[in-house]
């Protein structure tokens, strides 16, 4: 019993340890970009792939709008708002500049058109006619986005407006677009529907909407997200592209035109593919039951406790290892999701990550009659 007790200690000690995701770029830049600042980001690990002055505190434009979308996604997916719901613009909705679908006062849209709306062509005055119907007014709205924004670790950010117009102390970070960017297509696919969009109506196909991100057309893969250019902001754009089952995030901010921002965003994402790979990791055979001491049943079955994709450079895939602590036995009684051992990931050496292994089924402990009548069973089955 000492030897088991020991075996947890030490695997509950090994379990809170995983190393680093996969190093940014080396020192000598590899890649020259005309943006002032620039971040790549693998979606599924949030690894940082590249970082251009990723930190700097700028203008984003209508990138803006990533937040804006991602609280309108997160009230549509919790069933706080349907895609059906008919928004009925006000003035100040109706009256903001920029780019526009020319909204009218009282008119209404459904919930769905005005996303379209906003990821297509940057809709301002659909972006404020969303935020009025979600909160009540763009104040308390925009008092949601920071909000937002502090949950997620941007640090760097602040919001003024929901839409990007430049104001004074509106400003944010290529890290902190990809922070939000990755929360808004990791956990609400579904934007995907109206990010990958290249051409679309509203009002009976009368209005003619063309996406401002012309990656969506031009860049194989490409599965958003959204473009942002003022005077003082430049040239930004968050673009995503998946490929063999990896999808990244390439920040752009600053560009001195809008054809440079594209190639920019098409350097970092063609980087990324040619350099990295998502491995699915698995043991290097199934996982054998555990024995259960005193137990209502002889074992029970282990199993990882999620799976483990890990973001490698592509050179590396071939140098995955996995090392596997399992224990022989448990004494009942077992709970469902109890740790029998953990799987170790490395590679050249280095440990990537610890997956704790958890038991996939409950086992009672024996009772005082129950071992009785389990000693009888056993030398009556010895006699025959």
């Amino acid at each position: 019993m000492n030897r088991l007790l020991s075996f947890f200690l030490v695997g509950a000690l090994l379990i809170t340890g995983v190393s680093a995701a996969p190093p940014t770029q080396p020192a000598a830049d590899p890649l020259s970009l005309s943006a002032g600042s620039a971040l790549l980001m693998e979606k599924e690990t949030g690894s940082i792939l590249y970082e251009k002055n990723a930190h700097q505190k700028m203008e984003p434009a209508s990138v803006t709008k990533i937040m804006t979308l991602l609280l309108i996604m997160e009230a549509v997916d919790a069933g706080r708002l349907s895609l059906d719901d008919q928004v009925t613009v006000s003035a100040n909705a109706a009256g903001m500049g920029g780019s526009q679908v020319y909204l009218k006062e009282g008119e209404q849209m459904a919930v769905g058109e005005l996303i379209k709306c906003i990821t297509v062509v940057s809709g301002n005055d659909c972006a404020v006619a969303m935020a009025e119907h979600l909160a009540g007014s763009e104040t308390a709205f925009v008092a949601r986005m920071n909000q937002r924004a502090q949950e997620l670790g941007m640090k760097d950010t602040t919001f003024v407006n929901c839409t990007g117009l430049p104001v004074q102390g509106h400003q944010t970070s290529a890290h902190d677009i990809a922070l939000m960017s990755r929360e808004l297509i990791l956990n609400h696919p579904a934007i995907r529907q109206y990010t990958t969009i290249w051409m679309d109506s509203i009002r009976g196909g009368t209005f003619g909407l063309t996406n401002t991100n012309r990656l969506i057309r031009f860049y194989p893969g490409a599965t958003g997200l959204k473009t942002g250019s003022t005077d003082s902001a430049r040239y930004c754009l968050s673009a995503t592209a998946e490929r063999d089952g990896m999808e990244l995030i390439a920040v752009i901010l600053k560009a001195p035109t809008s054809a440079q921002r594209f190639e920019d965003a098409k350097s970092l994402l063609d980087y990324g593919f040619a350099r990295y790979t998502l491995a699915d990791v698995y043991p290097e055979s199934p996982l054998p039951p555990v024995e259960v001491v005193l137990g209502t049943i002889s074992h029970v079955q282990p199993q990882l406790s999620r799976p483990c994709r890990l973001l490698v450079e592509k050179e590396l895939a071939g140098s995955i290892e996995t090392r596997l602590t399992l224990a022989e036995n448990v004494e009942a009684p077992v709970e469902e999701g109890q740790t029998l051992g953990q799987l170790d990931v490395y590679v050249q050496g280095e440990r990537r990550d610890s997956i704790p292994i958890l038991s996939a089924q409950a086992a009672d402990r024996l009772t005082i009659p129950g071992i009785y009548l389990r000693m009888l069973r056993q030398l009556f089955m010895a006699g025959h």
